[in-house]
């Protein structure tokens, strides 16, 4: 009793510090995976109409819990859940590959708009070269890539794969990512951990054809394999920033580069697989080369690993960001599915968050998955609102996409007896996507615009009712950021 006694108390004041400590600008997210209808939807063949629920409440959890950005998965196996001329519908929305949602509607189109109301990024999560779930089973129409290249694909582990190393397979999928990023107001394009598929023990991936092929000048295979895969995320960074300069890019690599016992500047783990080794992504070249915007490594183990500590991962990604941002996942996922003592509450991931506010430059945190929330106990949920991520919080601000703030709102207020009506000139026009943040302060306080404690409403529209309470002794100004999140400077004040 006295152990679980402490337990408590311990968690208290370590939610209270988080409190204290959270920062006004800080990525959060989570993952919502549709691939075998992880997250969303919760089955296959729904109604659209429920489909459209399920997301939205799906969103308003996330945002109560103080997310700003959510990665949606729409593209899980070459398939699409959105309207597509290039690949079919996927049949984890309608329960048939190839099929529409019913009524018709097209998901990505109601997600972007549905995160946007919520002051959320939208990042589109891409699978690049998963071909089947199931390599022994093929639901796809005619024209699915299986069926019109069956050159290019390659059965590996029990699923398919759309083979790297053909470059004419890598311009196709660039191709499928920009058809997106071009018809589509989405905030990012998300890549996820895996180009080549995990290394199985004993089973070598079938790419020799085109080893053969296309080798040119490699004499290694497996520095082949890095190479393509490579070239094929310089070449989508380089046509994302040439169509739409304010489209992230971020990709979500295994939690281990490298270990230190192959490489010296790997990690001091002892990781069973590696990015660089055994799924053939040198995350860190791409990081030098400024080929990324965000690297979100998957940190899905706890503090005092064995093999893979948190507390040595964090501060050796952090070390490795190279000027651009580097993000944390976090795995919630183990609080249900797994017995150790270490993931039963919410204490690991909440002394996670932690470390990554207290190490990180541009701090940021995504959970996976969402669907995990409701599958554990309320407590992360209730510390995450009432504590952790009390406060709003906008997301890093990325220099080398814009640094230029827009202007600064005109504030006027009028007294009512509900309060007072605050109102305020519109900044920049629609392609901008402005979004306005107001602040309340004491009479006798500074204009602190860094502390987001004084954040009262972040929205699209310029009216805000500040009503009235048991002391009106206030003063009011308003901010516009950008899509980028760049914050103008603070309006004229109005005082209540």
């Amino acid at each position: 009793m006295r152990y679980i006694t402490f337990l408590l108390v311990s968690l208290l004041v370590f939610t209270a510090t988080q409190a204290q400590h959270s920062p006004k600008r800080e990525f959060r997210a989570a993952w919502i995976a549709t691939v075998s209808n992880i997250d969303w939807p919760s089955k296959q063949g729904l109604p659209s109409v429920q489909q459209k629920q399920e997301l939205i409440n799906r969103l308003d959890a996330l945002r109560a819990i103080g997310c700003n950005a959510v990665i949606l998965q729409i593209r899980p196996a070459a398939d699409a859940l959105y309207a597509s001329e290039i690949e079919p519908w996927s049949r984890f929305l309608s329960g048939k590959q190839g099929q529409q949602p019913f009524p018709a509607y097209d998901p990505l189109s109601f997600a972007i708009e549905e995160a946007h109301k919520r002051n959320m990024e939208l990042h589109a999560w891409f699978n690049p070269f998963r071909a089947l779930t199931d390599s022994k089973k093929n639901p796809n129409p005619p024209n699915h890539i299986t069926h019109t290249r069956p050159d290019w694909i390659i059965s590996y582990g029990g699923k398919s794969y759309i083979d790297p190393g053909v470059p004419e397979a890598r311009e196709y999928v660039t191709k499928v990512i920009m058809d997106v990023v071009k018809r589509y107001d989405i905030d990012g394009v998300h890549i996820d951990d895996y180009f080549y598929p995990y290394r199985i023990a004993g089973l070598e991936f079938g790419d020799a054809r085109s080893y053969a092929r296309f080798k040119e000048s490699f004499s290694d295979k497996e520095d082949w394999r890095r190479n393509n895969v490579s070239s094929f995320v310089a070449t989508l960074y380089n046509n994302i920033k040439s169509e739409k300069k304010f489209v992230k890019f971020g990709i979500s690599p295994f939690g281990v580069w490298r270990n230190a016992s192959k490489d010296p500047e790997g990690s001091p783990t002892r990781g069973g697989q590696t990015c660089y080794d055994d799924l053939y992504s040198d995350i860190l070249l791409w990081q030098r080369k400024g080929w990324l915007d965000y690297s979100l490594p998957q940190l899905y183990w706890e503090h005092g690993h064995r093999a893979v500590a948190f507390e040595t991962l964090l501060p050796w990604w952090e070390n490795h960001s190279y000027k651009r941002h580097m993000y944390i996942g976090l795995g919630v996922y183990r609080m249900a599915e797994f017995k150790a003592v270490v993931w039963q509450g919410a204490g690991e991931i909440l002394k996670q968050i932690e470390a990554i506010r207290s190490k990180c430059v541009h701090p940021g945190v995504v959970f996976y998955s969402a669907s995990s929330f409701n599958k554990i106990s309320s407590a992360l949920s209730d510390s995450l609102k009432q504590n952790t991520n009390k406060h709003f919080a906008f997301p890093p601000q990325m220099p080398w996409l814009d640094n230029k703030a827009p202007e600064a709102p005109e504030l006027s207020a009028t007294a009512s007896k509900e309060g007072l009506q605050l109102s305020w000139t519109t900044v920049g026009n629609r392609t901008d996507n402005i979004t306005y943040a107001v602040y309340r302060f004491d009479k006798d306080q500074n204009i602190d615009l860094d502390d987001s404690k004084h954040i009262i409403a972040v929205q699209k529209g310029n009216k805000y009712l500040a009503k009235n309470t048991a002391a009106n002794d206030a003063v009011y100004v308003v901010t516009a950021l950008d899509r980028l999140w760049n914050e103008s400077k603070a309006s004229n004040t109005v005082e209540q």
